[in-house]
């Protein structure tokens, strides 16, 4: 029996994990699930799953949650110490899916313990993939990705030779205002921002979505995680979300990774791993798909693109910065400080105005290092913010 971990577990990601372990119950112990505000399903799934212990990442939501466990059995705790006592219980197989910087020091921790580390926190490798990947090596950890995208090209990849990849193509949905006019852009609400057309996602990653915040990581991620160069990298939107990846090989030959819209795919895939078990998602029925569409993305439209691949040619800490910087101006939009397209501009300035004061040598730091940046760079993105409102 397996022994499982789930940090960020009553999110959309957690939540869909939860539900194939749920489905496979006999081979699976789940130890720690942590969550965030959301104490109620948080003490649901414990109960259920019969976890060893759940935490909270917020001290004041501690009472709460052990009055939803009592009785149970279940150990509680709160706070970021308590998350990284849970990273240190040993388990086969964690989940990183807390979103943001929040998430980095549980999965280095998890790494320590030489575990399998199911990745879908994004900022992980934007922001010091270098350094979780030097960790991942130093005590034999593996590190498998749990993006659709990513999860895509890891599949496409199997039995390859990584040196004979000419390039690889992610897609994107092109979120909430792929077809909006870019005149309009500036005056999206916070409302329209986070409905997206195709995927089932939380607010921020919806937001990110409709910004192609997301792609942008997405494309820091994969230069991080398949080491392969920026310029082999592509992005196209494909509005109907079936093919998540491909992967062009220097024959000409491109194998294209194709499914649902269910991100229950790609954490199952990384679960059941290195086997394929089933998932319940929906089987593709082609003589119903009336057409597959692709375009090439507008920089103008989405310049968090064009920014991601200026952090990729800057290297060093400049992906702790484009990230930091990202989540603040994020915040800045949904508290309605900020426009839409402010967002981009925002980042940008921070980058520029934050890049003499960066080490030059990210590997040879720890995390403590990144996590300093990330807080001088929040830190100088709110000024940015603050001066504009001014």
């Amino acid at each position: 029996m397996r022994r499982i971990s789930i940090f960020g577990a009553t999110g959309s990601i957690g939540q869909s994990a939860l539900d194939l372990i749920g489905r496979n119950r006999g081979a699976y112990q789940v130890v720690a699930l942590t969550g965030g505000r959301n104490v109620a399903q948080l003490a649901k799934d414990a109960r259920q799953f019969d976890a060893e212990i759940a935490v909270t990442a917020f001290d004041e939501c501690l009472d709460d949650l052990q009055s939803a466990l009592a009785g149970s059995g279940v150990r509680v705790a709160a706070g970021q110490a308590a998350l990284l006592e849970a990273a240190d219980i040993q388990a086969d197989w964690i989940l990183s899916a807390i979103v943001g910087a929040a998430g980095l020091a549980p999965g280095f921790r998890a790494l320590r313990h030489g575990t399998t580390l199911a990745l879908a926190n994004k900022e992980s490798l934007v922001a010091a993939g270098p350094i979780l990947l030097s960790e991942a090596k130093r005590y034999g950890a593996r590190i498998l990705p749990v993006d659709s995208e990513h999860s895509a090209i890891f599949q496409a990849l199997v039995g390859e030779d990584i040196s004979t990849v000419e390039r690889i193509i992610i897609t994107a949905s092109g979120g909430a205002f792929r077809d909006w006019p870019i005149d309009k852009l500036a005056g999206a609400t916070l409302a329209q921002a986070q409905t997206h057309p195709n995927w089932d996602m939380g607010q921020r990653i919806t937001i990110d979505s409709a910004s192609m915040f997301n792609k942008a990581l997405e494309v820091i991620e994969t230069k991080e995680y398949f080491e392969i160069s920026p310029d082999k990298i592509e992005v196209i939107i494909h509005p109907q979300s079936l093919v998540h990846a491909m992967v062009g090989f220097k024959d000409g030959g491109i194998m294209a990774h194709l499914g649902a819209a269910d991100m229950r795919h790609a954490i199952g895939y990384a679960l059941f791993w290195p086997d394929r078990g089933h998932i319940p998602v929906e089987r593709l029925d082609f003589a119903k798909i009336v057409q597959l569409q692709f375009r090439a993305p507008d920089d103008q439209r989405w310049p968090a693109l064009r920014l991601a691949r200026e952090v990729i040619a800057a290297g060093g800490f400049n992906g702790a910065v484009f990230n930091a910087a990202k989540e603040t101006a994020l915040d800045g939009f949904i508290d309605g400080r900020i426009g839409f397209m402010d967002m981009a501009q925002i980042v940008e300035e921070t980058l520029i105005q934050l890049s003499g004061d960066l080490p030059n040598n990210i590997v040879d730091s720890g995390l403590e290092t990144v996590l300093e940046i990330d807080q001088m760079s929040r830190q100088r993105a709110a000024k940015i913010i603050g001066a504009r409102q001014a």
